[in-house]
């Protein structure tokens, strides 16, 4: 089902402010002069029906973040905090910070202004059960003033890491003790947090990474990637939204680009709607205008998205704590080499790596298929004790 407009829900959440008198603490901006990333500017209960079920407080917070295009100065962002019900444990609870997967770039896609779909309120609710609070950023530019730069990793992570640091400095009974979750761009996201996170917030003490159908790309990844998806007789690729996004995100940002060197006439007209569109909605353009990466993209294609692709690489990829990934075989979004390119790079820079590869499930149903090995990866890196690592997954 298509994604909730904005203009349909923003009754609903005023209707929630009446309620925020206990809030008022939060509401007010920071004294002038004093303002940080992770500074509360604006808060209010979150709508019942956006939360997760069998919850406790939930809010829906806006809050400054540097600016991840710019690496400096301060932008408002969007989150979600949702604390489990029942009395907080000894010390708080610990905190899920949750990077989402693709939705689109236009600010009616943010999804602290839509209910979860079924899959994510299983596996965040899987997570609550588990004993932890979910920080949801919606990412700087999704529901906020500004373009959001789509899979720019320094956007992600500052997003990421300044959500945490509001809801540590704001709300009580949370404990510095963080897992940092993700699927699809949220994957990558998770692991752009992890990477950037000893040298932005190295007060944060995160214990572990958790990312499925995670992209990883590489100018050679990516290029081998189109060049066998561009193929006669290749169909329809979910690939084709994400590089519209990838796109609307770097127009937005750069004067310089020139959609007409990246896409096709017979793409353009799709395109040119990418940056209005949840991702229901795009990608059924993009298959009823019958659209491939074969008949959709410029030879120049790759030149043209370079500065985009600049901004998706990781600082380093020598990550401080332990990084679990999940791939399904079937996977068509994020394809399996991309995913296990991470995974040997990560592997090669000196990470510890769990992988796991799980037969003949796709890029969605991998997000719950994981949550038996994840929970043995999350006890074991909350407690201290050592993860076995996995370069080389096989099928299970």
């Amino acid at each position: 089902m298509p994604l909730p407009s904005l203009r349909k829900l923003i009754p609903l959440l005023a209707g929630t402010a009446l309620c925020a008198a206990t809030l008022t603490t939060m509401a007010h901006a920071a004294p002038s002069g004093v303002q940080k990333p992770g500074t509360i500017t604006a808060s209010t209960p979150l709508a019942e029906a956006l939360g997760l079920p069998d919850a406790g407080r939930a809010l829906r917070i806006t809050y400054l973040s540097t600016n991840g295009i710019t690496g400096k100065g301060l932008v408002p962002v969007t989150a979600e905090i949702i604390l489990p019900a029942g009395p907080a444990p000894q010390g708080g609870w610990p905190i899920v910070a949750w990077a989402h997967g693709t939705v689109g770039v236009d600010d009616s896609c943010a999804p602290s202004l839509n209910p979860y779909s079924d899959r994510n309120r299983t596996y965040l609710s899987a997570w609550m059960k588990r004993g932890f609070a979910i920080v949801a950023t919606d990412y700087q530019g999704l529901g906020t003033p500004g373009t959001h730069p789509y899979l720019d990793t320094r956007v992600e992570a500052y997003s990421v890491l300044d959500s945490v640091r509001a809801a540590l400095a704001n709300v009580p009974n949370l404990q510095n003790r963080i897992m940092i979750v993700g699927q699809s761009q949220g994957g990558g996201a998770a692991v752009a947090t992890a990477s950037y996170a000893p040298t932005y917030a190295l007060e944060l003490d995160i214990r572990g990474t958790v990312a499925t159908g995670a992209p990883y790309v590489t100018p050679e990844l990516l290029g081998g990637l189109l060049k066998a998806a561009s193929q006669p007789g290749v169909g329809y690729s979910p690939l084709i939204n994400y590089v519209f996004y990838l796109a609307a995100g770097l127009e937005g940002r750069d004067p310089h680009f020139r959609p007409e060197q990246a896409f096709t006439p017979k793409a353009l007209p799709v395109y040119r709607n990418a940056a209005h569109e949840c991702l229901t909605s795009l990608s059924h353009q993009t298959q009823e205008a019958g659209l491939t990466l074969q008949n959709s993209l410029q030879p120049t294609f790759l030149k043209a998205m370079s500065p985009a692709l600049k901004a998706m690489a990781f600082p380093t990829l020598k990550l401080a704590q332990p990084l679990f990934t999940g791939t399904g075989t079937e996977d068509r979004d994020v394809p399996p080499a991309l995913q296990l390119g991470l995974v040997k790079a990560a592997c090669a820079a000196g990470s510890t790596v769990q992988a796991h590869l799980y037969k003949g499930l796709d890029h969605s149903q991998v997000v719950n298929g994981s949550l038996p090995d994840s929970a043995t990866f999350t006890t074991a890196v909350m407690t201290g004790q050592p993860v076995t690592p996995q370069c080389n997954p096989v099928p299970q």
